[in-house]
């Protein structure tokens, strides 16, 4: 038999041992890695000494960030950041999207590892699974814990909120409010490319500091503000276009359907409603990242989950949305611009 024809396990084995190569960019991150390069090159022990890796390790660790791509070396053994990891995981770039990391690697990683006991039970696996208290009004107790998940939100909105402000039509929207919009990563980029336009970020009281320092350095006081509140529990604030970005798959059916019909009649005639998440495909076969990240709400949520365009687009029309336009955007995600 060819040897091109042979089955292998090697597709097996590197899916399997795939951890090994997150942690190690998980690592990278933690230790500032990208931010050390990002003022050009280091010899390995210098870029070692500054992040304080041991000299045992310092090699292997270095070399595998290159064989990964997010690294280069030169042939007098200077390294350097790949273009890609100059400018997503430098944490001083506005483009960072390390905090995604940062969070999977101080909460998600762990929780990870208690899968099968969240597939058997049904039940969450995060710090406050069998505390009984709500995840949000625990997490905010641990200011640490808390700033590390409100900056790993932003980090992954961040390139979303691109592709967003890219993609939809603003022109004549006032105002928009982002609905636990976390730091406000999406009306950020909508306000730099759009001058007209204010923005509110709809969310919990123990999120205003870390957004205040959000929006200070990214030059916006004044035009994205903080509007407290739960919008489970309080009215919606007057909006034109209301975002719920990542939000729909941290609840369950009604939470979700209860949301959906509270921003449509808080919505003027002729106001969208967008809704983006890592929605599954139809034929819940080809969006893996959507799949896996719904094995993570299982993990991390009392009931959520992701969930497919079709169901996101029957919710929005049982609310009353009739125009309902699907655009795909990046890395998995999809966005649904919902007009009444």
């Amino acid at each position: 038999m060819p040897v091109d024809d042979l089955i292998t396990p090697e597709p097996i084995l590197q899916l399997g041992l795939g951890f090994m190569a997150s942690k190690t960019l998980l690592s990278a991150v933690e230790l500032g890695v990208f931010t050390a390069l990002a003022g050009g090159g280091r010899d390995g022990a210098a870029l070692a000494a500054e992040v304080g890796l041991h000299p045992r390790s310092s090699a292997d660790f270095l070399d595998a960030l290159v064989s990964l791509a997010l690294l280069t070396r030169d042939e007098d053994g200077t390294y350097r950041n790949t273009p890609a990891a100059d400018l997503f995981l430098d944490r001083d770039k506005p483009s960072y999207v390390g905090g995604i990391l940062e969070m999977a690697n101080a909460r998600l990683f762990g929780f990870w590892n208690h899968l099968t006991d969240a597939l058997k039970t049904g039940t969450p696996q995060n710090e406050v699974a069998h505390s009984g208290a709500p995840f949000f009004a625990t997490l905010s107790q641990d200011p640490a814990a808390w700033r590390n998940f409100l900056n790993g939100m932003n980090g992954v909105s961040t390139p979303l909120a691109g592709a967003l402000a890219a993609d939809f039509d603003w022109t004549g929207r006032r105002h928009l409010v982002d609905l636990g919009g976390a730091l406000g990563a999406v009306p950020a980029a909508v306000l730099h490319t759009n001058p007209d336009i204010t923005a509110a970020v709809f969310e919990l009281p123990p999120v205003e500091p870390v957004f205040q320092e959000f929006v200070t350095s990214r030059g916006l006081t004044g035009r994205l503000t903080f509007h407290s509140g739960d919008f489970f529990t309080d009215p919606l604030p007057a909006a034109d276009v209301y975002v719920m970005g990542q939000i729909l798959h941290d609840w369950n059916l009604e939470q979700r359907r209860l949301l959906l019909q509270k921003a449509y009649d808080a919505l003027p005639d002729g106001g969208t409603l967008i809704v983006y998440d890592a929605m599954i495909d139809d034929e819940r076969r080809h969006n893996t990242y959507g799949l896996m990240l719904s094995l993570n709400m299982l993990i991390d949520t009392e009931g959520g989950s992701e969930y497919t365009v079709a169901d996101a687009t029957r919710w929005l029309r049982t609310a009353g949305f009739t125009t309902i336009d699907t655009r795909p955007l990046i890395g998995g995600y999809t966005a649904l611009y919902a007009t009444k």
